[in-house]
């Protein structure tokens, strides 16, 4: 049997490949920009969370647009917006330039997450959903790693503003695949037919009839499992945005690194969790029929992946770099297990594909709450305490109680209707006055 498919899986890998480089270039060139422009820890700190003030904002209104009008279109636009973005950076000459163009690197950036929990639904059989999310999700861990190591030499070679130039240029490239090689599997003429009926055939019922009406956004929020799974995201988001903001400035001054050397240090962490986080989500898969995928027996998995990134709190105790290295990669790789079985937690329990982008967005509004957080309080503590160490804390005690709130809540159906009375129940008796209760 042909699995061309594997193309969707490529192509949504490398876009979340990009959207995480072109995060972590700000990072990168943090050094050189703090210096150039005289910018304090906690104005960094801003300005690193400035990407998200309106990304989350936009997460759930971008859900609803693809579900309205699809994957395809919603995609585009919004990789073509953060890559023109992402590109005039470089001319920026102060900090507010910094400032509006991350708002606006973030508006565009918000479609990639809701978009990637539409495609799960049309092209992702249930028994290869943990595998498509860890495989998508170990982008955002990829590209850090990268970038870490390709940005730190453009920086030192070229300077910062080259750095984001090409940054920009990549997802131009990326838009041009997309747009000549993305349908629906209904549509795509470069899939095999005897795949194209395997994918039909296994979707979900509903999957295969777009007439079905989306549940309402109060709906959704009514299900334990919905918030559940958004506070378990917070929890994990809040530590990934941490290392992904902060960790080569932590190497850099923490750690006395200069910036190649920082780079090629935080690749590591994020390439073994490249690795870690797609054997997680195989495992995810290989352990669960449909029935028990549907009941959310995933969350067992993510739970376990959440108490295994909390090692991050003993970072604070030990000097050694290596050590230390490897505190980070498995925190990194139990936070974006736990990211990416959240996205496939959510197609296993909601009650209609009608609604796979606005559930998607948010799950991913609840994690960026708390990812807006994590460079802020980050600026405050290492500007009040000259240390990383509580900031490591703070986020080693996120991971405990997203730990909990995942594997107590998240069991039940999202956006599921209330059944229904019989049309027709039959004649109603009425008791006697006499012989009522």
């Amino acid at each position: 049997m042909p699995r061309r498919r594997i193309w969707i899986y490529v192509l949504m890998f490398a876009l979340s490949t990009i959207n995480y480089v072109d995060r972590v270039v700000l990072s990168v060139s943090a050094t050189s920009i703090t210096r150039e422009f005289g910018i304090t820890p906690v104005e960094l700190g801003y300005l690193f969370s400035s990407f998200l003030w309106l990304y989350v904002v936009c997460l759930v209104p971008m859900g609803m647009l693809v579900d309205r009008f699809g994957s395809r279109v919603v995609n585009a636009a919004g990789i073509g917006l953060w890559s023109a973005a992402t590109a005039l950076t470089a001319l920026a000459s102060g900090l507010g330039g910094f400032v509006v163009a991350r708002i606006a690197m973030g508006i565009g950036e918000s479609t990639t997450y809701p978009a990637a929990g539409r495609v799960i639904r049309e092209w992702i059989p249930r028994s290869e959903r943990a595998l498509f999310a860890a495989i998508f999700n170990a982008g955002a861990y990829f590209g850090p790693a990268i970038g870490g190591i390709a940005l730190a030499w453009l920086v030192e070679a070229a300077g910062w503003r080259a750095a984001f130039l090409a940054c920009g240029a990549a997802g131009f490239v990326w838009l041009a695949a997309w747009l000549v090689w993305y349908r629906r599997p209904e549509r795509a003429g470069w899939l095999d037919p005897r795949e194209r009926d395997l994918i039909l055939g296994e979707r979900e019922p509903d999957a295969a009839a777009p007439a079905a009406a989306p549940s309402s956004l109060g709906r959704l929020l009514a299900s334990r499992a919905m918030l559940g799974l958004m506070l378990t995201q917070g929890c994990a988001v809040y530590t990934q945005y941490l290392f992904l903001t902060w960790l080569p400035n932590y190497f850099q001054t923490e750690r006395g690194m200069p910036m190649l050397k920082s780079g090629a240090m935080m690749a590591i962490p994020y390439l073994g969790a490249v690795i870690l986080t797609t054997l997680v989500g195989r495992f995810s898969d290989a352990r669960l029929d449909a029935a028990a995928a549907a009941s959310g027996e995933r969350r067992r998995v993510a739970a376990f992946a959440m108490l295994a990134g909390a090692v991050i709190l003993l970072a604070p105790v030990t000097s050694s770099v290596p050590l230390v290295l490897l505190l980070i990669m498995i925190a990194l790789a139990g936070v974006a297990s736990t990211v990416a079985l959240n996205i496939a937690l959510v197609g296993d329990l909601i009650a209609s594909s009608a609604d796979a982008g606005r559930a998607t967005g948010l799950l991913i509004l609840g994690g960026n709450i708390f990812g807006i957080l994590a460079p802020i309080v980050t600026g405050y503590v290492v500007q009040a305490t000259g240390s990383f160490d509580a900031a490591f804390l703070v986020a080693g005690g996120l991971l405990l109680i997203g730990a909990a709130s995942i594997f107590l809540l998240a069991r039940h159906p999202i956006g599921a209707t209330a059944p229904s009375l019989p049309a027709n129940p039959g004649p109603v008796h009425v008791l006697p006055a006499a012989e009522r209760p």
